[in-house]
């Protein structure tokens, strides 16, 4: 549905009423609230009037005092600096601004960044059930606090040990017989499979076992892979440079020296 356009301003009090009417919604800027009364007029004179008046009368505030005022309501809901600077950029402050306003609210109010990210953290997470520490740390980044503020807020959790990484969180549901047929039929050899499982946080407490398992079964045959990957590529064997780059690629993709060696001597044949 489109908005029915303002109705322009017919006098400058029209304007004052304009700016009393959004200034009693919120506090805004002095750029904030020119450009909404530039939608109410395009007489520039009867605009500057009105917003040296409501300067003047305190009820608009300069950029410097707005910054304050803001970062006083903003620590005391607990963001961080990273968070007030990200929004009063966007507002069109300038830097000095906020980086002065930002250091005297914090003298005046004596914050504690990192005892305010811990009290945040203490607050938003009883437990850390149902959620992983990417998103932690999503969430306290978002809400400003620097990654330090966020560990230091961690250590004093007491249920930080119980934090896990997505990769760990997945790790758990991760089935290890499965994991590793589906790496050997990449032809993958057994260290490589091994460095990837761990790789991804996966239990391999049981690996040997696993692996033993299923070589009884037949299901995994490192001689046989090992030969199926050599058998792929084009090596010249007969020449001592390509034998070397053959044992150098098979001993990359995880085989071990013997399976590595009959593979060769089978070629050899």
């Amino acid at each position: 549905m489109q908005r029915a356009p303002l109705r322009q301003a017919k006098t400058i009090d029209n304007v004052f009423n304009s700016a009393y009417w959004h200034l009693g919604q919120q506090d805004f800027t002095i750029n904030e609230i020119r450009t909404k009364l530039a939608r109410k007029t395009d007489n520039q004179q009867w605009i500057d009037i009105v917003l040296a008046r409501l300067v003047e009368s305190g009820y608009l505030k300069n950029d410097f005092d707005f910054a304050v005022r803001y970062c006083q309501s903003a620590f005391s809901s607990e963001l961080g600096a990273g968070a007030i600077r990200r929004k009063l950029q966007l507002r069109g402050l300038s830097a000095t601004d906020i980086e002065t306003a930002i250091e005297q609210v914090m003298h005046e109010q004596q914050v504690d960044t990192f005892e305010m990210a811990t009290s945040r953290l203490l607050n938003r997470f009883d437990n850390f059930n149902g959620t992983s520490k990417e998103k932690v740390y999503t969430q306290m980044t978002t809400k400003g606090f620097s990654r330090a503020e966020i560990d230091h807020a961690l250590s004093h959790h007491p249920e930080s040990d119980t934090l896990r990484s997505k990769l760990a969180i997945k790790a758990d549901k991760v089935d290890l017989t499965t994991e590793i047929i589906k790496l050997f039929n990449k032809g993958k050899g057994k260290t490589l499979i091994l460095q990837e499982l761990k790789q991804r946080l996966i239990d391999v407490t049981d690996f040997e076992e696993t692996l033993y398992q299923l070589t009884l079964t037949e299901e995994v045959d490192f001689y046989q892979s090992c030969k199926d990957q050599l058998a792929k590529k084009r090596y010249n064997l007969s020449d001592y440079k390509e034998k070397s780059k053959a044992y150098a690629y098979l001993s990359r993709k995880g085989f071990g020296s013997d399976e590595i060696k009959e593979a060769m001597s089978l070629d050899d044949e």
